[in-house]
């Protein structure tokens, strides 16, 4: 298993992400005005925050850009509703906020629609950490709304493609397997499938694997769910190794570096041919290009 840091030329600078938005019951501002932009990140210790905070600041909007965690060492300082009480003090006329998550399939996408007021309530388990953590719903003036999660945006094949391309000798011989996080919950798992299928067969498109495979790990759920799930990540990866007789790449699809890449996956497949680096979609200007544009496509809409 090879490790190690590599993060791959400044390449691509993506298109927006076409996927359907939330939004809230307020009416729109007109075109023109200035939007506040809200980035909000799951959030770790300060190693994994940080790419989130330069992402942000590379960010150009045209308006003022703020950071919010939902979890982690900065979650405190980094509430949801002081970001968004602070970009009013500042004229936004209204505020997009842009989910740094792989999927709005999840229930941290359902807490960042209740946290922008646009959800009745939360998973209970969360709801019992935002009480402790002092987070309550956003309480402004302007209108809020929330735009979709990663999903299946072409920023996110793009970045892994890169990483893929990095790690492989001759591709076209080559597996590649693409790794996520995943749910809990068995149909948020259907979904989060129906877009990363979308993301690996674009994937495939760009940089000619001989085979292209994604799932899985299901951190969060129960013990006997998760290892099934990665039992079934590692038989896969297994069977690509038959087919191709070559080490299968492995590029996680996580927002930035972390326990999960640096050890959670690590130990799940222990013993496997593979390549892995362990390198996360942050940093990655595509990641810039994508804020830029769903920021863009909803200041842009009619009021």
């Amino acid at each position: 298993m090879h490790s190690g840091t590599r993060y791959i030329r400044a390449g691509l600078i993506a298109a927006a992400l076409s996927a359907p938005f939330s939004i809230s019951a307020q009416p729109t501002p007109a075109r023109g005005r200035e939007v506040g932009t809200i980035i909000v990140a799951h959030g770790a210790d300060s190693t994994w925050n940080a790419p989130v905070k330069a992402l942000s600041a590379a960010v150009s909007t045209g308006g003022p850009v703020r950071v919010a965690y939902l979890m982690g060492s900065e979650a405190a300082t980094h509430r949801f509703g002081d970001m968004a009480a602070e970009l009013e003090s500042l004229g936004v006329r209204e505020i997009v906020v842009v989910p740094l998550l792989v999927s709005s399939h999840s229930e941290h996408y359902r807490q960042i629609r209740w946290l922008a007021g646009l959800e009745d309530s939360v998973d209970a388990r969360l709801a019992e950490h935002m009480h402790h953590a002092g987070m309550q719903p956003a309480k402004v003036n302007v209108p809020i709304r929330v735009a979709a999660a990663l999903d299946d945006a072409i920023a996110m094949a793009d970045v892994l493609t890169e990483r893929a391309l990095a790690l492989a000798t001759s591709p076209r011989e080559q597996a590649l397997f693409l790794v996520a996080h995943g749910p809990d919950d068995a149909s948020d798992y259907a979904r989060w499938m129906e877009n990363l299928r979308r993301v690996a067969d674009r994937v495939q498109q760009s940089a000619g694997f001989r085979d292209v495979r994604v799932d899985v790990v299901r951190d969060d759920a129960p013990a006997h769910v998760r290892a099934e799930a990665v039992r079934r990540v590692r038989e896969l990866i297994t069977l690509q190794q038959a087919l191709t007789q070559r080490d299968v790449v492995v590029v996680p699809i996580l927002i930035s570096r972390g326990a999960m890449t640096r050890s959670t996956l690590v130990a799940d497949l222990k013993g496997l041919p593979i390549v892995y680096a362990g390198d996360a979609l942050l940093p990655h200007p595509a990641l810039a290009g994508w804020v830029e544009g769903v920021v863009r496509s909803m200041a842009m809409r009619a009021p």
